[in-house]
């Protein structure tokens, strides 16, 4: 097996010992340091790592023997000190090996965290695996308060006043943490709560989670629940309101049950390692410290599971910024740590970033981590040859079997292709590898594996490539694939990534140091002398860090101001009195201040900073202009949190950083000075190139190195690529990289399949940079926490060129928008214009959904060379109902705002006036229409389109300037050429058992959906003919043509299975036809707001049905719309709001799996609004939330269950209900059974106060009362399979909710739930 490192560093000073450990790799330490390896696991030698590294550690400082398996004695030491960092948290979490827990959550929310947000993790996978939940039993306890008042208010100043006078007269409302009235609308019942607790207790649990609504701002429920479960006697009580009160009760929800499954086993960890000494760390003498999420030290007594999780990799941030940044040369310096599965990224500018929702192991938490973006590509990442492409990660090899050259029959990975282009050298490596565990890495079965591959690429392109060719070919799109998160830190948050320096570390980080940087073009690059394990070194550097929070709400003016700093105030004695406790000296305590802060009417959250001028505003503004080029002048600015990070400068070790040493020492090239060694390496097609080696051990300060060379220490190997020069230093080495040159200017045919491949990365990184914007400077919570919106790339001629995959309905229909634009304005287009459309005749697929295109100009500003869109889903924009979602709409105007296109922007001037007239005077001018009634937000997230266009257009100049317009032109048209080979492909091995497919599926209205599919088994063209459809309906639930091609690019793609380019060439096979005048072709006068996010789905699922690949999912999104405003009936507009949201249900199941509940399918896949925050802004109760058991149909494979969704209004509203699958079921196939379907229930208060409850079909409109409710039963997945004797297993089995090894993590996939699965 590999070997499994630990070392320790130690510093002795008389006989005071400072010990520093990582149980995940190596730690070296400085000149003077005692080092000590050993394997991490050897129980033939010793039963805890750990231990056995500080003992020997301890008979070298001292001389004296500490006898192994004997406790060890520190009595005699004057100060003792260890620093460690831990896996065990990260280890239960990915194997599912912690505490057994019980969830305690408000009634009504007891399937919260199995729903999560409701998103599916991966956008094409049928099989909808998600991890299962950490609790093993559920209690919901009969207690509920809300928020009194609602931020969508239009006259909420007035209702404020009223309810904090209130606050003297009526019992149920006090004040919140956050200064928020609260309404307790049901409390606790004691001796039913303590029942419950009892039984928990007797069936053997120990370890509670709970979370109740609104506990951030009220906890007073959860702390009388704590005191009643101590009495019983549980160990472990994890509050939601004491980890971290921040709303979202999701998310705290999952942070309380992580913290209460991990918690327990870090102590038995922390017990256990005590136990190795003779005092138990006990003394005042010995200090013990784990690295926490955040980047801080914690006291071994105080360590959590939450805090817990990123321990390893928190490390190396503090490493990277203490050894890499200098304050007096301030340039911000980038992490790179590649890694053997995945590699992690960061940022450093002088403070450490910090995140506070993040997701690891399928677990999304709630606590401040380090902002570690981690992708997929490390040294095990896999080498596939897919359709035409290099195809590198995410899987990988992982160490067993590993790499092809650990001679176990592993894959080719990127270790195969360092090891064969001579950049790793055997020699120089353990002999640890094959069966005996006893032979060099295997040099010869790489070099066959390429060669093999060599000739299948022949074979199938033509293109005759050395294996060595091969090989580097992986490795640059391997480095492309790391280079894009780097971009995307950088640039998506207004920084030029050229300004920086690279920080690389991590075992392979040193073999692509050069390569990252030159394609960042970045300058420097520091390797600290043990840059292999600078994640241990790290901790040695750490500070002891104690943070506390509240949750707060107010203005940031000088009223308010006053009170925030008393509570400032109260915060940092609070911290200071807990670092003080773990033996902090209060002269060496600091803190830092941070207000959460935002614009009102935006929910565009920045965590600031107290800055050294005392300004928070003005450093809000300023932040806020930089992250998303934008401000709002004279807009108030609102406090949501109170921060207080409080630091213990617990050890004094100096930062070691080279610029100083640099500017200090001279430096001269190594003439005349021999090599240690001499290979051949290959870095650049048809070229071998001597490469000498030098030991780091051997070199001296001030010497250069002129590139090629091979640099080598014990523990890592760095390559210093030709034109390169490395710089060593005492504790550095320092790579200056020369700026890569203009790629060359013509492109040579054929088609070169590895520049190919990276032009598909550098694509689709357009594509979703675009995305990062538009969702970051939106406003509305539609495209900002929903993400209903989508970002595309296009040819001059309009033709799809890169799709983000952000919302499945949107794939390839933007391509008509842009075609019909381009034809209708022709000659008419200059530089700094932007068109703005939404009609279906126009190629829009709803009115909501609003499309902004921009014309992309070459550097003269003569001729378009690309087009780029954004569109978004406006919640609102006027027509007959709040919401411009009318279930009972007939006609397109009565559904809002309508274009076929107008210049939003003209020669570089936001049309105003216009856009004024389109979404008021325009729709407001129709029969019983209202103008929109959130002019504002439209017109925020209009430009937050142009700014997503804008972004795309300064990132394809980049890539135009790098390659040149040819070459880039030759390679976009190429790229759709590997989609369309993909789908032949596809086709033809379908076409080989059915050429003729078909199926027929119904609306609830009776109209039929029929799909006849032919395919050409020589070519895999084939016709989808939709002859037999049902005739357009008067209703809106008709759909334009895109939306169908839309539906067919998601079905294909699914069924490929693997990641091909999102393009038009998905579609090029394809001949569609539709007969005009159709519920898939309608007139330009039809209402269509259903079409896109309803009819899809059942579209979706009769092209699923002709390929018999799964039962049916819920075929449906379940719109729920509300508000209050706009023209009443005497014609006055009058203040307003409009939301909707789209309802999670069933998916279905399919051969081999079963159906997943509680989940978004297909053609959507936005997020649900989580309870607090839906109940913080709008004036409603969610009284439940919780899955519809036993809606999945039955079968040998079960189909998912769908949801229930309680929701009850506290003011007169306007509310819409659309919705499908209330009559025809979701089928089942191969004799599985259909899925229940849906159901929509009003509950509706008469004048004697009792109640009705009225089935209100599929689609209602209604105008509801206080108190009244609306009750949404979502339809569950259609069943696989005939059920056999055996009853069927309903669930995933155990082993496949578990998550894989590698996961995506960071504020980067943050954005968007689907980048596991972008290509």
């Amino acid at each position: 097996m590999p070997s499994h490192k630990l070392t320790s560093e130690v510093q002795v000073d008389g006989l005071k010992v400072k010990i520093a450990i990582d149980c995940l790799g190596i730690i070296e330490g400085r000149q003077d340091d005692i080092v000590v390896k050993l394997l991490s696991h050897d129980p033939s030698n010793y039963d805890d790592a750990p231990i056995e590294g500080i003992r020997r550690i301890l008979e070298h400082a001292t001389g004296r023997s500490f006898p192994r398996g004997q406790k060890l004695d520190v009595s005699s030491l004057e100060d003792f000190g260890i620093r460690m960092g831990t896996t065990v948290a990260t280890n239960a979490l990915l194997e599912r090996k912690g505490e057994r827990v019980a969830f305690l959550t408000t009634k009504g929310f007891k399937d919260l965290l199995r729903i999560g947000n409701q998103s599916r993790p991966k956008l094409f996978d049928l099989n909808i695996i998600r991890p299962d939940v950490l609790y093993q039993d559920v209690v919901e306890v009969d207690e509920r308060v809300t928020i009194e008042d609602y931020q969508q208010d239009p006259w909420r100043e007035e209702s404020v006043s009223k309810s904090l006078a209130a606050l003297n007269v009526d019992p149920a409302l006090v004040q919140g943490r956050s200064n928020e009235v609260v309404r307790i609308l049901k409390t606790q019942e004691p001796e039913r709560v303590k029942t419950d607790l009892q039984k928990l207790y007797d069936q053997g649990y120990r370890s509670l989670a709970v979370c109740f609504a609104h506990s951030y701002t009220f906890p007073d429920h959860e702390l009388l629940l704590e005191q009643w479960a101590e009495e019983v006697g549980f160990t472990q009580i994890s509050l939601s309101s004491q980890l971290l009160p921040m709303i979202k009760m999701t998310s705290r929800g999952a942070s309380s049950t992580a913290d209460a499954y991990l918690t327990p086993v870090i102590r038995r960890y922390i017990e256990g390692f005590r136990n190795g000494f003779s005092d138990g760390l006990s003394s005042e003498k010995t200090r013990c410290e784990f690295m926490q999420s955040d980047g801080g030290l914690s006291n071994m007594t105080k360590f959590s599971g939450l805090k817990a999780i990123l321990s390893g990799p928190a490390g190396g941030v503090v490493g990277h910024a203490r050894t890499s940044y200098d304050p007096k040369h301030p340039k911000a310096v980038i992490g790179f740590d590649m890694g053997g599965t995945s590699t992690d990224v960061s940022r450093y500018d002088g403070r450490f970033d910090h995140t506070f929702e993040n997701t690891t192991a399928g677990v999304t938490v709630m606590a401040p981590q380090l902002d570690i973006n981690t992708v997929a590509a490390g040294g095990g990442s896999i080498l596939f040859w897919r359709h035409g492409l290099f195809v590198v990660g995410p899987d990988s090899a992982g160490a067993h079997p590993g790499p092809a050259c650990y001679r176990k029959g592993g894959p080719l990975t990127v270790t195969d292709a360092n090891l064969f282009l001579g950049r790793l050298l055997p020699d120089y490596f353990p002999k640890i590898f094959g069966p005996g565990e006893d032979e060099p890495l295997d040099v010869e079965v790489t070099k066959t594996k390429f060669e093999a591959l060599a000739q299948r690429i022949q074979e199938e392109t033509g293109q005759q490539k050395t294996a060595k060719d091969i090989a580097l070919g992986f490795i640059q799109v391997a480095n492309e694939s790391m280079a894009k998160p780097i971009r995307a830190l950088t640039e998506a948050r207004g920084f030029d990534t050229s300004a920086h320096n690279l920080a690389c570390f991590g075992g392979a980080g040193g073999q692509h140091a050069c390569a990252i940087a030159s394609s960042l073009r970045i300058q420097t690059v520091i390797i600290h002398r043990y840059s292999s394990i600078l994640s241990a070194y790290g901790m040695a550097l750490a500070d002891a860090v104690h943070e506390s929070q509240e949750p707060a709400s107010g203005v940031l003016d000088a009223q308010d101001l006053d009170a925030f700093n008393t509570r400032i105030a109260a915060l940092k004695k609070k911290v200071t009195n807990e670092l003080i406790a773990d033996g902090i000296p209060p002269d060496q305590i600091s803190h830092e201040v941070y207000l959460n802060l935002r614009y009102q009417g935006t929910d565009n959250l920045l965590m600031i900073l107290e800055p050294s001028h005392g300004d928070f505003a003005a450093e809000f503004i300023a932040q806020h202009r930089r992250e998303f080029s934008f401000d709002f002048p004279g807009r108030s600015i609102l406090c949501e949190d109170i921060r207080v990070r409080g630091i213990g400068h617990s050890l004094n070790v100096s930062p070691e950083t080279p610029q100083q040493e640099l500017l200090a020492i001279g430096t001269s090239y190594l003439d005349g000075v021999r090599p240690d060694a001499e290979e051949t390496a290959y870095f650049s097609p048809g070229s071998e190139q001597k490469t000498p080696i030098f030991f780091l051990s051997n070199l001296k300060p001030g010497q250069l190195i002129q590139g090629p060379a091979t640099l080598l220490d014990k523990t890592q190997t760095l390559i210093v690529e030709p034109g390169a020069t490395a710089t060593i230093l005492s504790r550095h080495v320092v790579l200056n990289v020369p700026q890569a040159g203009k790629k060359s200017d013509t492109a040579p045919d054929p088609i070169d399949p590895i520049r190919l491949s990276i032009f598909g990365h550098r694509f689709m990184s357009i594509a979703e940079q675009m995305g990062r914007t538009f969702q970051k400077t939106s406003v509305s919570t539609n495209i900002k926490e929903r993400l209903d919106f989508s970002c595309a790339l296009f040819s001059p001629e309009g033709r799809l060129v890169a799709n983000a995959p952000h919302v499945p309905v949107h794939l390839g229909s933007m391509e008509y928008a842009v075609r019909f634009q381009r034809e209708q304005y022709a000659n008419d287009l200059e530089p700094g214009d932007v068109i703005c459309s939404n009609h279906p005749l126009a190629g829009g697929t709803h009115l909501p959904d609003i499309t902004l295109i921009t014309p992309v100009w070459n550097t003269e500003q003569t001729d378009i060379i690309f087009y780029v869109a954004s569109r978004g889903h406006h919640a609102e924009i006027g027509g007959t109902q709040p919401g411009s979602m009318p279930s009972d709409s007939k006609l397109l105007y009565e559904e809002g705002a309508m274009t076929m296109g107008f210049k939003i922007v003209s020669n570089g001037v936001f049309d105003e006036d216009m856009v004024h007239r389109f979404l008021c005077e325009e729709p407001a001018g129709f029969p019983k229409c209202s103008a929109t009634r959130t002019y504002k937000d439209n017109v925020s997230d209009l430009q937050a389109a142009i700014s997503a266009n804008q972004k795309a257009a300064q990132l394809i100049d980049v890539l135009v300037q790098e390659y040149s317009l040819p070459v880039v032109h030759r390679y976009m048209n190429a790229i759709n050429k590997t989609a369309e080979t993909a789908v032949r492909q596809y086709l033809m091995e379908v076409a080989k058992t059915r050429p003729k497919l078909g199926f027929m599926d119904f609306m609830d209205d009776g109209s039929p959906i029929v799909l006849a599919v032919e395919i050409d088994p020589a070519t895999g063209s084939s016709t989808f003919d939709f002859s037999g459809t049902g005739k357009e309906t008067f209703n809106c639930l008709n759909a334009p043509p895109a939306i169908a091609h839309s539906a067919i690019i998601y079905t294909l793609r699914c069924l490929i299975g693997v990641d091909i380019p999102l393009n038009q060439g998905c579609l090029a096979p394809i001949t569609v036809k539709i007969p005009q005048g159709t519920l898939l072709n309608p007139s330009g006068h039809a209402a269509v707001c259903a079409g896109n996010p309803i009819t899809s789905q059942r579209i979706t699922d009769v092209c699923l049905g002709a390929f018999k690949a799964c039962a049916a999912s819920q075929g449906c999104c379940n719109i729920i719309s509300f508000g209050m405003g706009g023209k009443d009936e005497h014609g006055v507009d009058k203040p307003g709001f409009g939301v909707g949201e789209t309802i999670c249900g069933g998916s279905g199941a399919g051969p081999g799996w079963n159906g997943t509940s509680g989940v978004h399918i297909h053609m959507t896949n936005t997020r649900i609004t989580d309870c607090e925050v839906y109940e913080l802004r709008y004036p409603i109760i969610l009284p439940q939330f919780s899955i519809r058991d036993g809606s999945g149909g039955k079968g040998k494979w079960y189909g998912g269950d769908g949801v229930i969704r309680e929701i009850e209004f506290r003011v007169p509203l306007s509310v819409s209900m659309l919705s499908e699958r209330r009559v025809f079921r979701p089928y089942g196939l191969e004799g599985g059974e259909a899925g229940q379907a849906g159901l929509n229930l009003y509950v509706k208060k008469q004048a004697d106060g009792q109640e009705r409850v009225i089935n209100i079909g599929g689609k209602m409109e209604l105008d509801v009362l206080p108190g009244e409710r609306v009750l949404i039963h979502t339809p569950g997945g259609g069943g696989w399979g005939a059920s056999s004797t055996a009853s069927a297993e309903k669930g995933f089995p155990k082993d496949l909710s578990v998550p894989a090894a590698f996961e995506p993590r960071g504020s980067l996939v943050d954005w968007s739930h689907e980048a596991a699965s972008s290509s």
